[in-house]
């Protein structure tokens, strides 16, 4: 399997590799947010970024996405601010709050279907932004 690097390294200390691997694609970072302005409070929609492939909750332009969208979230390790836009059953979350990565995650299980089979992804549970008129306004007004 593998060495569970997670419980022995912080996130600053991972190799881009180790990194990358902590996602578990659920792909609910690529939801639409909504902050509550009085409480902080984040909300997630069910409706998922334009570059999101709804089947396979991954990204369609990974490399290019904090380019192609300007609100997307770009993770670093020395920024755990932004984790609080991630949700409560992301690892990088979960580690950053000293956490352990739950038993679905692929990490785990060697199976990268495991966060589908476990209920977690938004497969199969959203529509992405171009599919909805609303959000297609507000996104052509934008840019």
């Amino acid at each position: 399997m593998n060495d569970e690097f997670w419980k022995r390294k912080s996130l600053t200390e991972m190799t881009p590799e180790e990194w990358e691997s902590l996602c578990d694609g659920c792909a609910l970072c690529c939801l639409q947010k909504i902050e509550d302005e009085d409480t902080g409070e984040v909300h997630f929609t069910d409706i998922a970024c334009r570059l999101l492939d709804t089947s396979t909750c991954r990204c369609t332009d990974y490399q290019a996405r904090a380019k192609r969208v300007a609100d997307c979230l770009e993770l670093a390790a020395d920024k755990p601010e932004l984790y609080r836009w991630l949700p409560a059953s992301c690892a990088y979350r979960l580690l950053a709050e000293g956490q352990d990565l739950p038993e679905w995650h692929p990490l785990k299980t060697g199976d990268p279907d495991s966060v589908h089979q476990a209920g977690i992804s938004v497969r199969g549970r959203v529509v992405s932004e171009t599919e909805t008129e609303e959000w297609s306004i507000l996104w052509r007004l934008s840019g």
